[in-house]
């Protein structure tokens, strides 16, 4: 099935063009991850991203990210969508942005972590 959201559609294209143009399998396969049915997508809460991230490191949710939780770490976390709970929690430790905006600002995938629910 075709996805139809425009924003998921031009996210895939773009990370799918950027690991074709330099050779990167993290954006590839990232790309691959958001394709998948949202029925297969669980969300990924704060508290998952505390437990299993280090201090410093960028987490790239390819779903939803939920407020359950809290997190004592500086943490970057970059999600194709975040509830509104969830982006006050990690404005406070950490920086919160869109995959998109994760590309442009490391576009060598470098210290990130692919998390999923």
């Amino acid at each position: 099935m075709q996805k139809t959201n425009p924003v998921l559609k031009k996210t895939v294209s773009k990370l799918e063009e950027k690991g074709r143009k330099e050779d990167l399998a993290i954006w590839r396969d990232l790309a691959q991850r958001l394709k998948k049915p949202n029925r297969k997508k669980s969300p990924v809460n704060i508290s998952k991203i505390n437990r299993h991230a280090e201090e410093g490191e960028t987490v790239v949710v390819p779903g939803k990210v939920t407020g359950y939780g809290s997190l004592d770490k500086d943490i970057n976390v970059a999600a194709f969508s975040f509830s509104k709970s969830a982006k006050e929690k990690l404005k406070e430790t950490g920086k919160v942005m869109s995959i998109l905006e994760l590309v442009e600002e490391n576009p060598e995938g470098e210290n990130v972590r692919i998390m999923e629910g």
